[in-house]
C-alpha cells in the first residue's frame, strides 16, 4: 500500500474511466446496430464481428460511417417514446368535454342526489368553465 502513489491512482482512474467509456460505446453502437431495422442481419453480424475483432478501429469506422444516421435514429425513438407517453397520459387522464359533464349533473339530479338549485349552480359554473376554457384557446 506504500507503493502506491498519487501518480498511481490518478493513472488507474484514467484507465477505469478509459474502460467505462469503451463499454458504454461498444454498447451504445450494438444497440444501434440491432435497432436498425434498415441493416441486414449479414450487415449486422459483420459489425458485431468488426467490433469484437478490432473494437477500437471498429468503433470508429461505425461513428464516421453510420454516426449520423445513428443520431437521427436516436432522435426518431425519443420522438416516438415521447408520443407514446403523451398518448397514454392524455388516456388515462380522462378528460371530459362539457357535455359530459352536464350529463352527469342532469343523472345526478334525475336521481334525487341534487336538488333543482344545486344543479343550476353546477351547471352555470360547467357552462362558465367551457367558455372560459374555449376562450383561453383561442
Amino acid at each position: 500500500m506504500e507503493d502506491f502513489s498519487f501518480g498511481d491512482v490518478i493513472l488507474s482512474t484514467l484507465w477505469f474511466m478509459l474502460v467505462f467509456a469503451w463499454i458504454w460505446l461498444m454498447i451504445s453502437i450494438l444497440t444501434d446496430v440491432f435497432r436498425d431495422h434498415s441493416m441486414s442481419g449479414w450487415g449486422k453480424a459483420g459489425w458485431t464481428v468488426f467490433l469484437i475483432v478490432l473494437p477500437w478501429v471498429g468503433a470508429l469506422v461505425y461513428l464516421i460511417t453510420r454516426g449520423p444516421s445513428m443520431n437521427a435514429r436516436a432522435r426518431e425513438r425519443a420522438r416516438a417514446q415521447d408520443a407514446e407517453v403523451r398518448e397514454y397520459v392524455r388516456s388515462a387522464a380522462g378528460t371530459s368535454s362539457p357535455a359530459d359533464e352536464l350529463g352527469k349533473l342532469a343523472d345526478l339530479q334525475r336521481r334525487g342526489i341534487l336538488t333543482e338549485a344545486e344543479y343550476a349552480r353546477a351547471k352555470s359554473a360547467v357552462l362558465e368553465q367551457s367558455q372560459n376554457g374555449a376562450g383561453a384557446r383561442r
